[in-house]
């Protein structure tokens, strides 16, 4: 069992909220209602349930807790030993025996009082019966108000300590507090662990992870160790003790030669002496770090002899390090793990299991026939390929050399086309063509681009040495006529630019008499520009034939409404007689459509025409068809109408709350009163 597998023990709920958790859960699943007149034994069978339902339920929370909570005695030897060192294994074991002596308790409480309810002559009785049941239990479980808060501390704890595998391959560091333990483990894993310039900044086990040939191992760093008798160190220093004396491991003893960690190379040779006794059965390098600062070469005669005794030393390897350049990281890293790969084979090879794996093997030797001496054969030409092919490794440059002769990253730009296979090799470099909307850009440029441009420029300059371009100096007869023409155009322009803005602010961009133009403007130019007006000037005498007689259909049209809107009433009173009702001229006659108010006020119109057509038909075949979708629609209106509703929007509003939902004892977890 690792430590990953105690961080799934549930929160342990506080004395008082113990209480609170078990008498709800009573009242709620319990029955409620009792009276003095039900039956005697009705009565007692009420009371008793009630009993029995609590304690059922503090034995089953308490028989959780002791359940979650692990033997200290079926763990790990390393696991127990290390919860012993964290959390003292008496007070443990007493906080869960205390538990396991509350539940017996309640037990005996909740028989006693159901003996005695059997009894209960009347409802008062059973009831304080029962009152005084439920009270002793919770007595009881006041009591144990130090065990629970315990336990709950000892919980969180454990769910934060990293995942320890006992059985996996490990590497141990160890050595004295800020001798570089933290940072080794921070550059072979991906573990995060706080690195600072002073002692004891590990204060508890971490673990990180790497992969070597294929396999996954856990390194474990451990808090700094001083040099002072086992009884006299403190968690922090009996956390590295526990895990160096259970752990089957590589272990990886770090020392400090330059001695910055504030300790002498004499104290920590000698802690490597009294800590010895936990290396053994166990693979173990001396680490020298730091020799970016204090190589071994470099000590003095005293403290090489210290150092060197320890590397003679039977089972001892050592290695230097340093990991401010990362100098021997990996070595270490490869060598330990090596180290540990080939302990655990002997072991293996050692122990029991290793004969019946031997006995069910069986490696067939093969048996020579005769004294015949059968070398292996190899053809020649096989010789002589394999002897080419490596001539041609060796003479064959490849492209990181280019690269290196070339300049380098960043420089050297590799030619991607020397490797094509093309029917002749001098198409490798050609340029190859740019293609767009189906042609090749290349035939479109001009080869000689830039020397026609640099014949227009000498021209250029040329004319302007001549002054052919100071001619506009002539046109003034003086300086001061010259600058009034300049201000008047710049005034002008200031103008015009004020009322474009202006008039484009909140107009059209382009101006509304773009495109209008005569006719015979539009032929001048089309002829000027080689082009034949003909088509132009027909479609234009149709267009004007058809137009006229449009006009022409429309003034009759207006004639005839204008003799039609006469009223009526003036004829018949005599007010306009009936020939000059007849010749009514037409620009006395009044518009049509025109709008009038009648007697009551209201605006009518004159002439109005009627539609077309009748909308409600539309989509119909006929009347008969349109008549009968009018009786489908109003039979589909007769449910709503039947409840007086205007349509489907017309929400109905039930009832707010249903008796048969609201009334009554709540069921087992129904908590929504509304």
């Amino acid at each position: 069992m690792s430590t990953s597998g105690l961080k799934a023990i549930s929160p342990v709920p506080t004395a008082a909220d113990f209480l609170d958790i078990v008498l709800s859960r009573t009242q709620r699943k319990t029955p409620t209602v009792i009276h003095k007149n039900f039956k005697i034994s009705r009565i007692r069978n009420f009371y008793m349930r009630k009993v029995k339902f609590t304690q059922d339920s503090f034995d089953e929370k308490l028989s959780a807790i002791l359940e979650e909570f692990p033997m200290l005695d079926d763990l790990h030897p390393f696991l127990s030993s290390l919860m012993n060192v964290l959390y003292d294994k008496n007070h443990y074991k007493l906080a869960l025996g205390q538990l396991r002596t509350a539940r017996h308790l309640i037990d005996q409480v909740a028989k006693d009082y159901v003996r005695l309810l059997k009894f209960g002559d009347s409802l008062y009785r059973c009831k304080q019966l029962k009152r005084a049941a439920l009270g002793r239990m919770a007595t009881i479980m006041r009591r144990q108000k130090d065990p629970l808060a315990y336990l709950e501390q000892v919980r969180q704890h454990i769910s934060r300590l990293p995942a320890i595998d006992p059985t996996a391959r490990t590497l141990l560091i160890c050595g004295y507090p800020n001798v570089g333990k933290s940072s080794f483990i921070n550059k072979v894993t991906r573990a995060d662990v706080d690195v600072q310039p002073y002692a004891f900044t590990t204060k508890s086990l971490f673990i990180g992870h790497l992969d070597y040939r294929y396999m996954r191992w856990q390194v474990i760093d451990t808090p700094g160790i001083l040099d002072h008798p086992l009884e006299d160190m403190n968690t922090i220093e009996m956390q590295s003790i526990t895990a160096l004396a259970h752990l089957k491991s590589c272990v990886l003893y770090f020392m400090d030669l330059s001695e910055q960690c504030g300790y002498t190379i004499e104290a920590q040779c000698k802690l490597f002496h009294s800590i010895k006794p936990l290396f053994a059965n166990k693979p173990t390098l001396l680490v020298m770090n730091k020799v970016d600062v204090t190589r071994l070469e470099d000590l003095a005669p005293e403290n090489r002899t210290l150092v060197e005794e320890i590397v003679n030393s039977e089972g001892v390897m050592h290695v230097q390090v340093s990991c401010y350049t990362d100098e021997g990281v990996m070595e270490l890293k490869n060598k330990a793990c090596d180290a540990l790969l080939e302990h655990r084979v002997d072991q293996k090879l050692k122990g029991n299991k290793v004969n019946s794996i031997l006995n069910r093997l069986h490696v067939a030797q093969p048996r020579a026939r005769d004294d015949v001496v059968r070398e292996p054969f190899i053809p020649e030409a096989v010789k002589q390929r394999r002897e080419q092919e490596k001539n041609d490794a060796e003479k064959r440059r490849l492209e990181k050399d280019i690269e290196a002769e070339e300049g380098g990253p960043g420089v050297y730009n590799i030619n991607l086309r020397k490797n094509y296979m093309l029917a002749d090799p001098e198409w490798k470099m050609d340029i190859m063509p740019e293609i767009m909307d189906g042609k090749n850009v290349a035939d479109f440029i001009d080869p000689d681009i830039l020397e026609k441009l640099e014949a227009l420029e000498r021209e250029e300059e040329r004319l302007v040495a001549e002054g052919f371009y100071n001619s506009e100096e002539d046109m003034f007869d003086s300086e001061d006529e010259r600058e009034a023409a300049e201000a008047k155009i710049a005034r002008q322009h200031k103008v015009t630019s004020q009322s474009m803005k202006k008039a484009m602010k909140n107009h059209a961009r382009m101006p509304r008499t773009t495109g209008l133009r005569t006719l015979s403007e539009l032929t001048t130019e089309l002829t000027k520009a080689g082009l034949d007006p003909s088509r132009i000037q027909e479609r234009a005498a149709l267009l004007a034939k058809v137009a006229g007689a449009k006009r022409k259909r429309q003034r009759e049209e207006d004639e005839e409404d204008a003799e039609m809107d006469v009223d009526v009433e003036d004829v018949e009173g005599g007010e306009v007689g009936e020939a000059e009702w007849m010749d009514v001229d037409e620009a006395e006659a009044p518009a049509p459509n025109k709008r009038a108010k009648a007697n009551s006020g209201a605006v009518i119109t004159k002439g109005k025409r009627e539609p077309r057509s009748d909308r409600r038909l539309a989509g119909m075949r006929d009347e008969a068809q349109a008549s009968k979708a009018i009786k489908l629609r109003d039979l589909g209106h007769r449910a709503r109408n039947m409840h007086a509703r205007a349509g489907e929007s017309d929400r109905a509003i039930k009832t707010k709350m249903p008796k048969h939902l609201f009334a009554g004892k709540r069921k087992m977890g129904k908590t929504n009163r509304r």
